[in-house]
């Protein structure tokens, strides 16, 4: 049966630290649970997704958050891809004793 794992990339317009004003932000959420800044690698969705599908990801579902107030704006890309199969399990050596002769 096959499997699939999840995972989630956020886009995220914040106030900036510096004089900007506002930047965008992307965050990437694995299956394995991690959360990382992936906005160094692109400045726009297009680009993450693109990356995505290069590593086998399909995009699923879109969502965006209209309560936030303000310029800010939220969208969710949701992602899958088939779970890698589980190895099999490791084969035990059946048989009598070994001897070793002289």
């Amino acid at each position: 049966m096959l499997k699939w794992e999840y995972a989630l990339l956020v886009r995220r317009r914040q106030a900036a630290t510096n004089e900007l004003g506002w930047e965008v932000v992307f965050v990437w959420y694995g299956p394995d649970g991690s959360m990382v800044d992936v906005t160094p690698y692109g400045d726009t969705s297009l680009a993450h997704l693109n990356r995505a599908g290069d590593q086998g990801w399909e995009l699923v579902a879109m969502s965006e958050d209209p309560s936030l107030p303000g310029n800010h704006e939220l969208h969710r890309y949701h992602l899958k891809r088939p779970k890698p199969a589980d190895p099999p399990p490791r084969q035990r050596m059946r048989g009598g004793r070994r001897t070793i002769s002289g």
